[in-house]
């Protein structure tokens, strides 16, 4: 006997908010990764344009160097696993699980070492809601794998 949440049992293999899960986050994530491309290739033009203050420019450019690199697994493990999770890989649960890394790490950095939340301008939430996108959909991914709706 099936439950009715099974992909087996609903007929088609793939529940419908499966559906609506990737293509929020492909949308999310790829918001991400438009922010990151614009913010370090244009720069403070882009900030500038976007609202930022000059304080959250300053805090910006303040981070250490090493920074880059839990921005760079949040951002692209993002991207890369909504789209891993649109084409129904499991490596959906492997990114998604760098890219909760890579938030973790960030959120961190912004709230313990080098505080935002005295920052002028910034969105001291930001940070959290990033970092429980990332839970979600790496825990969310991982029932769809489980389920056998990620191969």
């Amino acid at each position: 006997m099936t439950d009715d949440t099974t992909p087996a049992a609903s007929g088609s293999g793939t529940p419908w908010h499966f559906w609506v899960v990737g293509i929020l986050s492909l949308l999310w994530n790829g918001f991400g990764a438009y922010l990151f491309v614009m913010g370090n290739t244009q720069g403070d033009a882009f900030y500038r344009a976007a609202g930022a203050s000059e304080a959250m420019i300053a805090y910006t450019h303040s981070m250490p160097g090493w920074m880059l690199a839990p921005w760079i697994a949040g951002v692209w493990g993002a991207l890369l696993g909504s789209i891993a999770f649109l084409v129904r890989s499991r490596w959906a649960v492997w990114l998604f699980a760098v890219s909760l890394v890579g938030a973790a790490v960030s959120a961190f950095y912004q709230y313990v070492i080098d505080s935002i939340l005295e920052v002028e301008g910034s969105n001291p939430a930001m940070p959290l809601i990033i970092t429980a996108v990332a839970a979600f959909l790496w825990w969310y991914a991982g029932r769809m794998a489980a389920r056998g709706v990620l191969r």
